[in-house]
């Protein structure tokens, strides 16, 4: 899986939603980097896994004494490095690294954050210091589950667990002393169908979508096709196509 996932990622090279149209409702207050914030001071040492091109490490992430930001791809830290220059004042140094492979010493960071991406709790614990925090953003089993059931098949679509909870064991079973769960429920309404279908070319919400060939398979193609326009007709809002997104939160302190 990871090996479907380093060639994914190596062939978008960056990690940047920008030119998707869309606007965004939260029912819940909790928030990524206000935690971050929370937690972290000049002084703060903090680890970023997974942060792909840097688009919101660079943008997002309270100021520190230092944030080492890492991703698997080379090309996503080569794309970090380069959006980096608009960010000069930023003291962030961008690494190449596998979030199941992390090569820093035990009791090292302050703050270890995780946003969107696959963690391995036990290594996160021994890298933070005494006190330290853990601190994660994932999207869960649920999250787009119209979509996922109208196309029968999805990101952890035949999991027996949500994502979420897997997560919250894997991490109390690291012995963080405590730990705690936070869903979040966004309304996501774009503008267009060309944004919504951006989105799931970029993002692996629908399995292999990005991967179909018309030259090869046309009639596989052409369900899609018809899939796609279904769930946009049936979707469609005054505020945009409409596409509920289940995400959540974790605070784990060691």
């Amino acid at each position: 899986m990871q090996e479907i996932e380093y060639k994914r990622y190596e062939e978008i090279g960056n990690w940047d939603f920008s030119d998707i149209k869309y606007t965004l409702e939260q029912d819940s207050s909790w928030s990524f980097y206000n935690e971050i914030a929370k937690y972290s001071n000049e002084n703060s040492l903090i680890l970023d896994l997974g942060t792909g091109g840097g688009e919101k490490v660079l943008s997002q992430m309270p100021d520190a004494g230092m944030v080492i930001a890492t991703d698997f791809s080379p090309k996503m830290i080569e794309t970090a490095n380069k959006n980096k220059k608009k960010f000069p004042n930023k003291n962030i140094k961008f690494v190449t690294m596998n979030n199941l492979d992390i090569k820093f010493p035990d009791n090292l960071f302050d703050i270890v954050t995780a946003r969107h991406t696959i963690i391995d709790a036990m290594q996160i614990y021994n890298c933070l210091s005494d006190n330290g925090v853990l601190i994660v953003e994932g999207v869960d089993k649920y999250d787009c589950w119209e979509l996922k059931q109208l196309f029968n098949r999805g990101q952890s679509f035949n999991d027996k667990i949500s994502i979420s909870q897997k997560d919250f064991n894997d991490i109390k079973n690291a012995r963080f002393s405590e730990v705690n769960l936070q869903e979040i429920v966004q309304y996501e309404y774009y503008k267009t169908e060309n944004d919504l279908l951006a989105l799931l070319l970029k993002t692996p919400i629908l399995d292999d979508f990005s991967e179909l060939d018309t030259s090869k398979n046309i009639h596989r193609n052409k369900i899609e096709e018809c899939l796609f326009n279904q769930y946009v007709n049936e979707h469609t809002t005054e505020k945009g196509i409409e596409l509920k997104r289940i995400l959540y939160g974790i605070v784990a302190k060691k």
